[in-house]
């Protein structure tokens, strides 16, 4: 039988308009990540280096926000999920000499199994205890990390592993390979957040959002918390450890104690902040801010901040990690008090009141169109 063309175009146009085009915010997402795909053609690609981390970054936040504001479970150090990606996939290699299609499954399952092992303590307290407690596993994990450091390399870390086998374009160089990891890390994070997001939004994200609100009511309509807890905490580190392995693969080629430093557990708090807590899309656009902040703004536009104090003037360089982080930390307060849902939840909220509902008459013409 021919294939009508045509039906299948007018099917794709209709599909588009009713669940892209109709939907301001769905629309403002899809343009985007066309524009964000057509960054490479108008930027060097020596520039695209923080773009391709702003990526990693986004889908580090989007994981963090299904964890704590979906399920409420207060988590400070994400940076542990971040290294056990990096270290599993790197050691994979580095022992077994295996290639990267099979190192990455299994570190997203090692970082799967992580997540359930450190799920079952973690989840037995509350509140500010599974904060602290939480906080603290990274600083224990460095510390096995330098205790066993004929493994893991102690301060040195795994060196960089000269064999094309660990890159994901080995045949390409230059130029080339920056721009097509740029492509693969934009493509990783979309489908991350578009599964993150279908997670959020599916019965089990209604049921993680059911025990944010009260937990004893879920547990009195017969939902099984601890279940959902772990399952919340495990998808999690899936993705928190996949953010950490492609750093591994495409930005860093050395993985070192660093993985494990306190910033990689404060940056996916503020991006999520700053993006909006408990949408999965806030803390992707959190994610670019804080990189262009971070990488431009603060180094390079405006390297230092003068603060008179009497006949003195106190000049604080922002090229420095820990003063960055600093002002950071005001950012995120002074955001809190003006906008408390986040950026990217204000403009999506404005946008919702742009949407019009679709005539019933001129939907049931676009089915008989399709039939």
């Amino acid at each position: 039988m021919p294939i009508n063309i045509t039906k299948y175009l007018w099917k794709i146009y209709t599909e588009f308009t009713t669940r892209i085009y109709d939907i301001p915010p769905r629309m403002l997402a899809f343009l985007s990540f066309i524009i964000l795909a057509a960054i490479p053609l108008m930027l060097d690609p020596i520039k695209l280096a923080f773009l391709i981390i702003a990526n990693i970054y986004a889908i580090l936040a989007a994981s963090w926000d299904l964890l704590v504001g979906r399920t409420g479970q207060i988590s400070l150090g994400h940076a542990i999920f971040y290294a056990i990606g990096a270290y599993s996939t790197a050691l994979l290699y580095m022992y077994f000499k295996w290639p990267l299609w099979l190192t990455m499954p299994l570190s997203l399952l090692v970082g799967a199994i992580s997540a359930l092992v450190i799920g079952f303590p973690c989840l037995r307290v509350k509140g500010p205890y599974l904060a602290l407690l939480t906080f603290a596993l990274p600083f224990s994990v460095k510390g096995f990390l330098y205790y066993y450091s004929d493994i893991f390399g102690g301060d040195a870390g795994i060196p960089p592993i000269p064999k094309k086998l660990y890159e994901f374009f080995p045949m390409l160089s230059g130029d080339q390979k920056v721009i097509a990891n740029y492509y693969l890390s934009l493509g990783l994070m979309a489908i991350s957040a578009i599964i993150l997001y279908k997670i959020a939004t599916s019965k089990t994200g209604l049921t993680f959002v059911s025990i944010l609100d009260d937990e004893l009511a879920s547990k009195a309509c017969g939902i099984n918390v601890t279940k959902y807890k772990l399952m919340s905490f495990t998808i999690s580190g899936i993705f928190g450890s996949f953010a950490g392995m492609i750093y591994a693969h495409m930005v860093s080629r050395r993985v070192d104690p660093l993985f494990l430093d306190v910033s990689y557990s404060i940056i996916p708090i503020i991006a999520t902040i700053i993006g909006g807590i408990g949408t999965i899309y806030g803390p992707i656009v959190g994610a670019y801010i804080y990189c262009f902040l971070d990488r431009y703004l603060f180094q390079y536009i405006i390297p230092y901040v003068c603060i008179p104090l009497g006949n003195y003037t106190v000049r604080i360089p922002l090229k420095d990690a820990e003063w960055r982080m600093l002002l950071f930390s005001a950012i995120v307060v002074l955001l809190i008090i003006k906008w408390p849902r986040g950026i990217a939840r204000a403009i999506v909220e404005k946008l919702e009141d742009l949407e019009e509902p679709r005539e019933i008459e001129e939907i049931e013409k676009e089915k008989k169109l399709q039939v």
